[in-house]
């Protein structure tokens, strides 16, 4: 066996240590994970109950136009896991044993990342639950649906590059908390998410109509089955074909902030 083929093999298995151990830390504290999922259980009940009979989408259910919206959201606010069990582990010493171990250097990273795929997992879940009770449907077929939860996980993964990366630089979880508020929170409201982007005024209306936020959650509608026939085609680029535009937003998001993230990682463990 060469040698790449064992260090490969090597980063795997040390990848799958790590995200087995954060994994097995979400049963531990369960409380974190009941918070996590209370949430967008809030969000879709106070906008479907609160917001649903005030604003009127010509020719949409407004339930059904909101719960892509929320989805999109919530796993670009669950990125934020990642940067925070980062920061925490920082302040308790954790990484810096990690940094101690013979273990690839990119193993700490991407298993945490890989770990918090299933906080996404775990909240779709449960935000398909909560919209179907207000009256959510899906209305396309099975493996469109699994297309459109799969393309929301995928755009939240690559979300959580980037916290890591701001995670190594800013090693505290009150700092990362706010400084993700105040990023993630106007990305998803300047945005198709809650209302279309054309009621939106001019910058704001251009702004939303290339936010990848847009494109996922135009994506997830088409992919759900939630724009009925005779709505108005969209007329830019990245919403006429939001599930590229989002593929292409997550794959530079990652071939960016990946190596960036490990490379500050290592240069840290070297001292």
């Amino acid at each position: 066996m060469s040698a790449n083929s064992i260090s490969w093999s090597r980063t795997v298995s040390d990848i799958g240590v790590v995200a087995r151990r954060n994994v097995i830390k979400i049963t531990r504290v369960p409380e974190v994970l009941v918070f996590v999922l209370i949430s967008p259980i809030m969000f879709v009940l106070l906008f479907a109950y609160v917001f649903g009979n005030s604003i009127d989408i010509e020719g949409v259910s407004y339930r059904e136009f909101l719960i892509a919206g929320i989805f999109a959201q919530t796993v670009a606010f669950g990125a934020t896991f990642t940067g925070a069990g980062i920061a925490e582990d920082m302040q308790k010493g954790i990484i810096d044993r990690f940094r101690s171990l013979p273990m690839s250097r990119a193993a700490v990273l991407a298993g945490r990342t890989i770990s918090d795929v299933i906080y996404n997992v775990l909240s779709l879940a449960i935000m398909s639950a909560t919209g179907l009770l207000v009256g959510w449907r899906i209305r396309s077929s099975v493996l469109e649906a699994l297309g459109g939860f799969l393309l929301l996980l995928v755009f939240a993964y690559a979300l959580s590059w980037v916290m890591a990366y701001v995670a190594l630089h800013v090693p505290s979880v009150e700092v990362i908390n706010n400084a993700s508020f105040i990023v993630i929170f106007p990305l998803t409201f300047i945005a198709n998410t809650f209302v279309p982007s054309d009621d939106l005024p001019g910058p704001l209306k251009a702004f939303a109509e290339w936010n990848p936020v847009s494109s996922v959650t135009q994506a997830s509608r088409e992919l759900f089955g939630n724009i009925p026939e005779g709505v108005p085609e969209p007329t830019v680029w990245p919403l006429e074909h939001p599930v590229v535009y989002t593929l292409i937003w997550a794959a530079v998001i990652v071939a960016v902030f990946a190596p960036l993230s490990v490379r500050r990682y290592a240069r840290a463990a070297d001292g």
